[in-house]
């Protein structure tokens, strides 16, 4: 079984754990119920080096500090009631128009000013045939944040025998609503050396990606990659290309893979040796290269995270899908199940 311990308390005097996640191989993953977040994964080099691969702190205190609230980064937490943006902090459902708060810029960002990252979840560890695993439950109430609908959620990580962190999400609700659950982990795959991810080197298999506005709002166009430096369905290290790209990436890829568990992203960093391999049943890819970090925060063992010191592979819907009726649709609606999988597995090329 995972074990547990003390991570702090919150600002509103909650205490809160930790939960270290283990298999036979050494590889441990920790997570929180203070917004469900991964705060770090060890895994093994070429030379069999245990080495913590994401971004985040040593107690929950990090995570809740202005600095860390006014950058906004979301490290390794639980992403809802909607990942992503959603123009102008407003859908109109079933002939209704719902009002959401307006957290980034002109748009409403990664389910409002408190999001599933923010809460305490009830956590209950536990063990399966495949590894150990940890399920957190939330109850989103009916207006919370603006949506409709009181919400069920259970999101189960499991650690597998095989090196892989698999996230189960499941949601059900009493009134249709938008919804999109998505992780927030930023991965540096040779984290310890405190060197950027610029030398990681990506494969997404997507032909296209969504277009996005100036606010990073989807235009609605499904542009293909080919020719262009978002053109990832052979590998290309992330900082090849990335001058051309204003800003950064921080785009959603349109995965070619359908239906059950399909690839949605490979990464391989040549130092250490360390792959990662994401597999999903989302139709989409949000790929962050970490734009934003500036070098005030400092995380784990003192590491100051600058610019690029993370990528993200944040798997979900497209963007705006409320908005967009030409999307895949978000909606859930009373009697129906969201049911979504999504598998983080590590390795090593010699």
């Amino acid at each position: 079984m995972p074990t547990s311990a003390s991570f702090g308390k919150t600002t509103d005097g909650t205490e809160v754990q930790l939960f270290t996640l283990a298999n036979a191989n050494g590889v441990k993953a920790t997570i929180t119920n203070y917004g469900g977040i991964l705060t770090s994964l060890l895994v093994p080099d070429k030379d069999g080096k245990l080495g913590d691969v994401i971004l985040g702190f040593d107690n929950v205190s990090g995570y809740q500090s202005p600095a860390f609230l006014k950058a906004g980064p979301y490290f390794g937490a639980l992403i809802g009631r909607y990942g992503n943006r959603i123009k102008g902090g407003k859908f109109t459902l079933d002939g209704k128009e719902y009002t959401l708060a307006k957290n980034n810029g002109p748009n409403s960002l990664h389910g409002g000013l408190k999001g599933f990252d923010k809460v305490v979840w009830t956590a209950e560890p536990g063990a399966a045939a495949d590894g150990q695993s940890l399920k957190l439950s939330y109850v989103s109430k009916d207006g919370e944040e603006g949506y409709p609908g009181t919400l069920n959620v259970a999101v189960v990580y499991t650690l597998t025998n095989d090196n892989a962190l698999r996230i189960d999400y499941t949601a059900t609700t009493d009134k249709a609503t938008p919804i999109n659950l998505t992780n927030h982990a930023y991965f540096n795959l040779n984290h310890g050396a405190g060197k950027d991810v610029l030398g990681h080197e990506v494969t997404l298999p997507a032909d296209r990606y969504t277009v996005v506005d100036a606010t990073l709002i989807p235009t609605g166009e499904l542009r293909p990659v080919k020719g262009t430096p978002f053109d990832f369905t052979t590998p290309h290290a992330i900082g090849e290309r990335i001058a051309q790209v204003p800003g950064g990436y921080d785009h959603n890829w349109v995965l070619n893979g359908t239906g059950a568990a399909h690839a949605a992203a490979t990464v391989y960093e040549p130092t250490t040796g360390r792959t990662l391999e994401v597999t999903t049943d989302e139709p989409g890819i949000q790929f962050y290269t970490g734009n934003f970090l500036d070098g005030t925060l400092t995380g784990k063992g003192g590491t100051v995270y600058g610019k690029h010191a993370g990528f993200c592979l944040e798997t979900q819907h497209f963007p705006d899908s409320p908005n967009q009726p030409k999307f895949p649709s978000t909606i859930l609606k009373p009697g129906e199940t969201y049911h979504t999988v999504s598998t983080y597995k590590f390795g090593v090329r010699k």
